[in-house]
């Protein structure tokens, strides 16, 4: 418990962001015995579900725009691939500073509320949650590999990003 209040020292010593990346994620790190129960469910996005069906799937992918229409959805659904530039607003060391003093101050509210519970790992099995957790990872691996097979694709066809990787540059005419 030690450790929960001089994390929050430092959160409100890190400034306003590390505050609000606190107040944000409180209510996941608080309600992580919810999870580990298999109480709450975090819900897997269709197009993930999609993508571990068949992520091989060429339907439906003859056009630049479709390709990368699709693979738009999976960015939402995984957030920006390796090959994605650097945003402009690259945070600063400071900034840096402050997201790992947040995400340690959650980590630790984690830590303080799954304390309590008796074998965890013994609960998660026999509740189903480490099942559960284990097809949300399996549709992350099936969404990342579908997005690699679609970029492999669009650089086939000649597409421009978000079609193939960040760095490809079509020569001559792109398909559309």
């Amino acid at each position: 418990m030690r450790g929960v209040a001089f994390l929050s020292c430092l959160v409100l010593l890190g400034g306003c962001s590390a505050a609000r990346q606190v107040g944000n994620g409180f209510g996941d790190a608080a309600t992580q015995p919810l999870v580990d129960l298999n109480v709450r469910r975090d819900q897997i996005p269709t197009v993930l579900l999609q993508a571990q069906a068949n992520p091989y799937d060429r339907r439906n992918l003859s056009q630049c725009t479709t390709i990368g229409a699709e693979v738009a959805r999976l960015d939402e659904a995984l957030g920006p691939d390796r090959d994605e530039p650097a945003r402009p607003d690259n945070p600063t060391l400071s900034e840096r500073a402050q997201d790992a003093i947040a995400e340690a101050m959650l980590d630790a509210i984690r830590d303080a509320t799954t304390d309590f519970i008796p074998y965890r790992s013994w609960v998660r099995q026999l509740t189903g949650a480490q099942a559960r957790s284990k097809a949300v990872q399996d549709a992350i691996e099936a969404g990342r590999l579908r997005r690699a097979f679609l970029k492999g694709l669009g650089m086939r066809a000649n597409c421009s990003p978000p079609a193939s990787p960040a760095w490809f540059r079509p020569t001559g005419r792109s398909q559309r």
